[in-house]
């Protein structure tokens, strides 16, 4: 199995680049980010790979970072997200971008990718909500529901979407709120510094 290659970048495409090792040119898959973060061609480049192998093909796909394949392997073990698929949610959202989706459960910041409509976007937040939730540090992501502090961030985040904010921006905005107040902060008071938040 090929986890990294170093070489030379010896063409890049749509979606692939052509890594030149010792002579051997490997075809890898790439996110649109990745590519754009790729040195000009004939330039020294290290690429991490996730080598996927079937009955009537083997297929790489590279990564600009250890991180973003990590991101492609949890995803892809959701039902409905293939390996294209993956590489274009990593097109269009970051690692952090992605945390703080599954953690607003904001199925519209999936849906931008493309190939993702709204059931699939709505399978991505919710299967892997569990398995990112401890990187949404903070009070509101994250903290002791006996405190009573993750209800009343989900109801400060509704208070903000009924007034027109959408849920990302207000999930974000809320969770800010939380860092600045602490673990029990009273309602009225996460939507009041959470519209703070929102004027900035």
């Amino acid at each position: 199995m090929i986890a990294r290659l170093s070489g030379l970048v010896g063409e890049i495409g749509e979606d692939f680049a052509i890594i030149d090792v010792g002579g051997v040119g490997y075809l890898i898959f790439c996110s649109g980010r990745t590519l754009s973060r790729l040195p000009a061609i004939g330039e020294a480049v290290r690429v991490e790979v996730e080598t996927h192998v079937r009955e009537d093909h083997i297929h790489l796909y590279g990564f600009f970072d250890v991180a973003e394949r990590s991101w492609f392997r949890l995803l892809t073990t959701v039902q409905g997200v293939g390996a294209r698929v993956g590489l274009a949610i990593l097109s269009v959202l970051t690692g952090n971008e992605l945390i703080q989706a599954i953690a607003a459960q904001d199925k519209a910041a999936v849906t931008r990718a493309n190939g993702v409509g709204p059931k699939l976007a709505g399978r991505i937040v919710t299967e892997l909500k569990d398995k990112v939730g401890g990187m949404a540090l903070g009070p509101v992501g994250a903290s002791d529901a006996g405190a009573g502090g993750e209800a009343f961030g989900e109801e400060a985040i509704s208070a903000l979407i009924n007034l027109g904010y959408a849920r990302g921006d207000a999930f974000n905005a809320i969770a800010k709120a939380g860092n600045k107040l602490g673990d029990n902060a009273a309602l009225d008071a996460l939507i009041r510094v959470g519209l703070q938040e929102m004027s900035q």
